[in-house]
């Protein structure tokens, strides 16, 4: 296929150059109806090329193939049979991954270390998950993805299970041994799913860690507005292989996609295909070379987690280097509050912040200019770190102890009758809620675990040392939605 054509990019022209007036959404009409004031913030491009894909980037039947053209080309660019887009972010992606593996009432191996997204999936779906625990590191308080043993203890315990999530990499740019994990699963005959959220930029580079359709995995979903280019909600599933049959993938998505995508989105997706295909590799080169003289500046001032820190036998597999994490234990004061700082003092944002680190990802958008800023508010804030209060402890569950029991599935436990009890008072009980630290939005306890002392003790101490928690019914935590007995 020709990679320097983008047909999405090349429909979106050609609209706006043959003046076509729509009587269809969107309602806005490319803009005319927008609130100037609305204009004046966002821009009316955005406005002007959104517009509706069927009778607008395509014909009423969707016979030029406009976003399957799209999604054909993205599948050659990255080695998959086949590429599906999503304007709903991977969110979505997984659970359409979910509820094509397996069916509600049927087994499927999940690491524990899962997105929140993850948990949503299995609640809707009704799937039973057999968790897969991942490896605990005591020293730096932190999940690396499960290795192929503990999948295959997975197996084991659960023969009957349908297939393997397997989350990679993690938010702290731990990776796992796909491979591996994806040989486990085909002695067996059942595909490997990879929550890949964070490796949209993985293909395209051979010194960045592992890509999952490289690695044997059977579908891969990936969020290319994380480390790609392409807008907030962009998202990329990919299939290979005949474990997973794409006509009933297709069928199970359009089950949880929207009927409105987003033109935008996918205009964004496809002209990011384009570019890494012809300039990807470049580009990347680039940013490493800038990142690994950022890690050593940074380094200079705090402790930087490297892959020597993170790879190696019970461990992560690899490291993507493209993730800075810096902890701060050894300074007294939390991620929180640096991140904070950070915001308040030099508009410089992380995403990662925990009780103890934050991080800052960079990409083929940084150059000398934006890392230069970085470096200077890092250092401005190891200046300042006298100023700052000191972090608050959090008691963090020793490894055992974060594996919770399962006693109903979270389907039955989420809409089950349910009532709120002060937190401590919640120990013994079983969760009917999410309850997940946010980034990275793995839960502490999900519905139908049974909630432990050592749990709501971190919750508590966490809570109260700045964690944030979309998910409970009560954001305070004060008290905790549990199961009727």
């Amino acid at each position: 296929m020709d990679q320097s054509t983008a047909p999405v990019l090349q429909a979106l022209a050609d609209y706006h150059d043959n003046d076509h007036l729509p009587f269809i959404p969107p309602g806005h009409k490319q803009g005319r109806g927008v609130d100037p004031r609305v204009l004046d913030v966002v821009g009316a491009d955005v406005f002007r090329s959104d517009v509706i894909l069927m009778n607008g980037l395509d014909n009423r039947s969707m016979g030029k193939g406009v976003l399957s053209q799209a999604e054909k080309l993205m599948a050659e660019a990255v080695d998959a049979d086949h590429a599906f887009f999503s304007t709903c972010g991977s969110s979505l992606s997984v659970k359409t991954c979910i509820i094509t593996v397996a069916r509600p009432g049927q087994k499927l191996l999940v690491s524990r270390n899962a997105h929140k997204s993850v948990v949503a999936g299995l609640i809707i779906s009704g799937v039973e998950p057999v968790w897969v625990h991942p490896r605990w590191d005591a020293r730096w308080e932190w999940a690396y993805p499960p290795g192929p043993d503990e999948v295959a203890d997975g197996f084991a315990r659960a023969p009957d299970a349908m297939g393997m999530l397997l989350i990679t990499p993690t938010d702290y740019g731990t990776c796992a041994a796909i491979k591996a994990t994806a040989d486990v699963c085909h002695e067996r005959g059942k595909p490997l799913i990879v929550d890949e959220a964070w490796g949209a930029n993985l293909p395209f580079h051979p010194d960045l860690p592992s890509w999952a359709m490289d690695a044997g995995a059977d579908l891969c979903v990936t969020s290319v507005h994380k480390m790609g280019a392409g807008l907030e909600q962009s998202s990329v599933y990919h299939l290979q292989g005949d474990l997973v049959d794409p006509r009933v993938l297709s069928m199970r998505a359009d089950l949880l996609d929207t009927t409105s995508p987003s033109s935008l989105v996918y205009a964004a997706l496809d002209g990011w295909r384009r570019q890494m295909v012809e300039h990807g590799h470049e580009l990347l080169d680039r940013a490493l070379r800038l990142n690994a003289d950022v890690r050593q500046r940074l380094g200079e001032l705090v402790t930087v987690v490297g892959r020597e820190d993170v790879v190696g036998r019970g461990r992560a597999d690899d490291h993507d280097p493209l993730k800075i994490v810096m902890d701060l234990s050894d300074r007294g004061v939390s991620g929180y509050t640096a991140a904070d700082w950070l915001r308040e003092h030099h508009r410089v944002d992380v995403g990662l912040a925990d009780h103890r680190r934050m991080a800052a990802q960079t990409t083929i958008a940084d150059d000398e200019t934006t890392a230069d800023r970085l470096v200077a508010a890092i250092a401005d804030l190891v200046a300042h770190l006298d100023d700052l209060p000191a972090a608050k402890p959090v008691d963090i569950p020793d490894p055992g102890q974060l594996e919770l029991e399962q006693a109903m599935t979270p389907r039955d436990a989420f809409f089950a009758e349910a009532t709120h009890v002060p937190a401590r008072e919640a120990v013994g009980r079983v969760c009917a809620e999410t309850i997940s630290p946010y980034p990275p939005g793995v839960p502490a306890a999900l519905p139908g675990e049974v909630i432990t002392q050592p749990v709501v003790d971190y919750l508590l101490s966490g809570r109260a040392a700045g964690m944030y928690l979309p998910d409970p019914t009560d954001s305070d935590l004060d008290t905790i939605r549990v199961v009727e007995r």
